[in-house]
């Protein structure tokens, strides 16, 4: 017993009990569990014992027995459920609360006062558990689109995924969201259709619009055995059998033959996976064509090959709620989804001209590390890293490579929600965090050897914004220590001062993020702030080529200023990626050399606010063809002045627009409501893209200008009597109409004229 630390052991024995009724689950496939016999030296603390004659075997055996995973869906679709359940089987709590249950107590992964009362995840929380002698990391993320940034970056340092979706509600607009994430890192994910316990459930509705909508190459790993009130278990269609969960809880699961009366569905569901599987894996699409028998184990290889090369998701089944179906999704991401070196991880040398570097992910290599989410916690800053190479030892020196700072690891430990475990080191593959390490999310550690940083993850533009300041004077102080520490954890949250009215602005991704944030600073620092009208964060462009010739000449006594600027202004081509663009065209020495980076300066200034309403100008493209200097008053102060008034007397000759926010806005709404609705949508200049039925529901897609949003779901529910829901997303910045521009234009100049 000594190898195990006292809060490990009692666990450990408790998940041992429990898994007695659980041996004939699916067990991982042979050749993988033969791989990784050896892994009896993996102690809990996070020490290894290399008992192996090769020094390379120990890490191999540990990776192997390793998965970091992510729960991500839209809202509502079961994720913390989900986590809640995993948690339960593994031993890692010993009773069930949900998400928005009456004890009041909530979900373990739901730590916040504010995500138990309203029922959401508002940060991804991380766990680790284990499974089958199989150690898990697990994020549980949330599922508005406000949050985006906790799924990216969870997503940025993850190996593989569970795609949740409700068997009712099927591929929802967030899904959409969260899968083209998954896409954009590259992760291998299977899909969990939840919620079969539900009335209307139809998970082959289900996974048609998973194979339409977000194009996935997917099959069914499972046949439910009857649906909503019937729902009793499921087939396994690798294994050949059926499983009933039984007990309070369904932890003890019994194997028994497939129903007779589900012979003739299962075999054509089996042979759907098979023709499914081959089609991408020319091992199996051999035994395929032959008709020779296709063993499980073939299979199982079969179907963990294609989803690690992402070219197919294996789809689960069942009911998290009512305990169903939870244990063989765990079998399943210990079979096909990734261990943490099945995973191409790269890192950029920057003592090498950024050059691709491939991480290996062994302990026996240079540390890399990289903080990809930040937490103020009762001790501090709570770092989260993910290892990707290398080991870090609690009292450690590690180098922040993005500032150069040399740092001490004061203290390491794993997380369980909101709890942690105090460990003494760990190593490549796991996801651990570390106290009072000053840093910023997306830095990159290293032990010293080496200058490697990873790749930093998408941030998304906030879209809307809030004037705030606090009720009180006095609490000026605790305010502002609260909007840097938001302002640190969440890249999407910006704060800014408006020049004219002096007051704070907070900018985030939609009104509940915001009024999120205002309520936490009520909660947490004690201060209650008082709120201004939401805002939208418009953006102005030029739409055409404009001249400049600007000179700036002051004699004031003592050295004057001089500084002549000729160039033109023009729109940055469509798909720019840049949204500011200097080019210097300059031939001779007109201009000395060493005056450019202020001229420079001096238009991305300028261009930071527009003269239409004052909101910064977008794909623009500013060249410098000619000038002059003077050999005594020019400097860079004067040719600074002169670019930035060169912009605003060739603003206004090249058209310049106002761009506002779009969002994709999806509506599910009863039939009858649908004239009523889409009347509306018009009224708010909004453009209907697309309209589906879904039984006796209208699903409404189209684009809508943010500003015309506010207040959107109160109107919504007088329009279908409480029965219609939304979700929107932001799309786009796009050109407003000429009276909207009109409109806006007046009201900033009348706004102005009192000052």
């Amino acid at each position: 017993m000594s190898r195990f630390s006292k809060s490990s052991a009692p666990r450990l024995i408790y998940y041992t009990i429990r898994s007695s009724s659980t041996t004939t689950a699916a067990t991982p496939s042979s050749s993988l569990l033969a791989a990784t016999s050896h892994l009896r030296h993996f102690s809990a603390g996070g020490n290894l014992a290399r008992k192996s004659d090769s020094k390379e075997a120990w890490w191999k055996e540990s990776m192997a027995r390793m998965r970091n995973i992510g729960i991500s869906a839209h809202i509502d679709s079961g994720k913390t459920t989900l986590t809640e359940r995993v948690l339960y089987y593994t031993g890692r709590i010993h009773e069930i609360h949900e998400v928005r249950g009456r004890d009041g107590v909530g979900a373990k992964m739901d730590s916040m006062d504010l995500e138990r009362e309203k029922g959401i995840t508002i940060q991804s929380a991380a766990t680790f558990c284990t499974w089958k002698d199989y150690k898990i990391n697990i994020i549980d993320t949330p599922g508005h689109v406000d949050f985006t940034i906790e799924v990216e970056r969870a997503l940025r340092v993850l190996d593989g995924a569970v795609l949740v979706l409700c068997s009712v509600g099927g591929v929802q607009s967030q899904s959409i969201t969260v899968d083209r994430q998954m896409k954009r890192y590259e992760v291998p994910r299977l899909a969990f259709i939840n919620k079969l316990d539900r009335m209307g459930a139809d998970p082959w509705k289900v996974l048609n619009q998973a194979r339409s909508k977000l194009r996935h190459h997917s099959a069914a790993m499972q046949v439910p055995i009857g649906l909503e009130d019937d729902f009793k278990g499921l087939v396994d269609l690798v294994h050949l059998k059926a499983y009933y969960f039984h007990g309070s809880m369904g932890e003890n699961i019994v194997a028994e033959e497939v129903p007779a009366d589900m012979e003739a569905l299962v075999s054509e569901k089996r042979r759907e996976l098979i023709e499914t599987v081959s089609e991408i894996d020319d091992k199996l699409a051999e035994a395929f064509l032959n008709d020779e028998p296709i063993s499980a184990a073939d299979l199982e290889e079969a179907v963990r090959r294609a989803t690690i090369s992402r070219k197919f998701i294996p789809v689960f089944m069942g009911s998290a709620f009512k305990n169903k179906g939870v244990q063989p999704l765990l079998d399943g991401v210990l079979s096909y989804l990734p261990c943490p070196t099945e995973v191409n991880n790269y890192a950029l040398d920057q003592s090498n001209n950024e050059e691709k570097v491939e991480l290996l992910g062994s302990p026996d290599g240079p540390l890399v590390a990289l903080a990809f989410k930040l937490e103020e916690g009762r001790f501090g800053q709570l770092t989260y890293l993910r290892i990707y190479e290398g080991v870090i030892r609690k009292g450690d020196f590690i180098i922040n490579v993005n500032t150069g700072k040399k740092i001490k690891v004061p203290r390491l430990v794993r997380m369980h929600s909101d709890e942690m475990e105090d460990i003494q080191d760990a190593h490549a593959g796991q996801i651990v965090a570390v106290f009072g390490v000053d840093c910023a999310s997306g830095d990159t550690f290293t032990d010293g050897s080496v200058k490697y940083t990873m790749t930093s993850m998408n941030v998304p533009e906030p879209v809307m914004s809030l004037a705030v300041q606090p009720v009180s004077k006095d609490s000026g102080g605790q305010f502002s220590k609260a909007l840097n520490r938001f302002q640190k954890e969440d890249p999407t949250f910006r704060v800014g001062l408006d020049p004219e009215s002096g007051q704070t602005i907070i900018s985030g991704m939609g009104e509940l993020h915001l009024d999120i944030y205002v309520e936490r600073i009520k909660r947490e620092y004690k201060v209650d702030a008082s709120v201004g009208k939401p805002r939208v964060n418009f953006r102005e462009t030029v739409t055409q080529r404009a001249d400049f010739d600007y000179l700036h000449k002051k004699q004031s006594g003592g050295q004057g200023q001089y500084g002549r600027v000729i160039g033109y202004i023009e729109p940055l081509p469509a798909g720019s990626t840049t949204k500011f663009e200097f080019e210097n065209l300059l031939v001779g020495q007109a201009i000395p050399s060493n005056f450019i980076p202020a001229i420079e300066k001096g238009f991305k200034e300028a261009a930071n606010s527009g003269s239409l309403i004052g909101h910064p100008v977008e794909n623009l493209r500013v060249v410098l063809i000619d000038g002059a200097a003077h050999a005594v008053d020019s400097s860079e102060l004067a040719f600074k002045m002169a670019s930035i008034y060169a912009f605003r007397q060739c603003y206004t000759a090249s058209r310049p627009v106002i761009l506002e926010p779009v969002m994709l806005v999806e509506l599910k709404v009863p039939t009858e409501f649908q004239g009523a609705v889409a009347g509306d949508i018009n009224k708010r200049k909004g453009i209907i893209v697309g309209n589906d039925q879904e039984g006796d529901d209208s699903v409404i897609t189209a684009h809508v200008p943010l500003n015309n949003m506010f207040g959107y779901s109160t109107a919504l529910r007088s329009m279908t009597q409480g029965k219609g829901e939304f979700t929107m997303e932001y799309k786009e910045h796009s050109p407003v109409s000429n009276d909207v521009q009109t409109q806006l234009v007046n009201a900033y100049k009348g706004n102005k004229a009192p000052e």
